[in-house]
């Protein structure tokens, strides 16, 4: 039997939420519900989901917020937005915040279904256990799950901050990651903490995968604006 695809809803109104809940397990889907963006975000800090349905109008933490703090942060789960706003300027709205569909209430049922399965299907998530774990640029090779890289150095054991920071610029390769970004993501400091810790690291990466530290090809300085990971330098 296949897996259950996760799913994470997050709708205030009980009766809504519930019925949903029961049709999409009724599809197969694993369900996780929760009331509030906050409960939303803190989740998604933990645990992988394949999609997220999302309402709009939530207590705290409202929808489009959620959107904005999610995408800011680069995490690039697929979200069908529900709400009762279905206004054009509504749909732009949302959609502008980084939805990927978008349904206004009250709406049919199989629709709904419908979109969720064609979302998932644009995706094909896979769980984490799936994806895979070792990346290579050139003479490296970096297993993220037992934390070792092979360079030129030999096999080296790298700490969990070592690893978070790689994960994070395999993820984006090719693109300027801020100062903020990186501290926010990797430490969950606040973008504008003024330290040093994340230049020492980035040295420590640069000695560990440079075959010239001081000139380096795939650690790259973006002058003012933070820090890039070529993977193919020469290309």
């Amino acid at each position: 039997m296949a897996e259950k695809l996760p799913l994470l809803l997050v709708e205030d109104e009980p009766h809504i939420a519930e019925g949903l809940v029961f049709n999409l397990e009724e599809e197969n889907y694993q369900v996780t519900h929760v009331e509030s963006g906050e409960e939303a975000l803190e989740l998604l800090e933990k645990k992988d989901y394949a999609l997220m349905i999302l309402d709009l109008a939530l207590p705290g933490i409202d929808g489009l917020e959620v959107c904005d703090q999610l995408r800011e942060n680069d995490n690039q789960i697929p979200i069908l937005m529900l709400t009762a706003r279905g206004s054009e300027q509504d749909r732009i709205t949302g959609l502008s915040k980084g939805a990927d569909d978008y349904l206004a209430k009250p709406f049919n049922l199989k629709e709904f279904l419908l979109r969720v399965a064609n979302l998932l299907r644009r995706t094909n998530w896979q769980p984490p256990s799936q994806k895979n774990t070792t990346y290579s640029f050139g003479s490296n090779k970096i297993d993220l799950d037992t934390y070792q890289a092979t360079t030129r150095h030999g096999t080296i054991q790298l700490t969990e901050l070592e690893v978070k920071m790689l994960q994070l610029f395999f993820d984006q390769e090719g693109k300027i990651l801020s100062r903020g970004k990186i501290l926010k993501q990797v430490w969950g400091m606040s973008p504008k903490t003024e330290t040093r810790t994340l230049d020492n690291f980035i040295v420590r990466l640069r000695k560990y995968f440079e075959a010239e530290p001081t000139k380096p090809k795939f650690f790259r300085t973006v002058r003012g604006r933070g820090y890039r990971f070529i993977k193919n330098p020469e290309q």
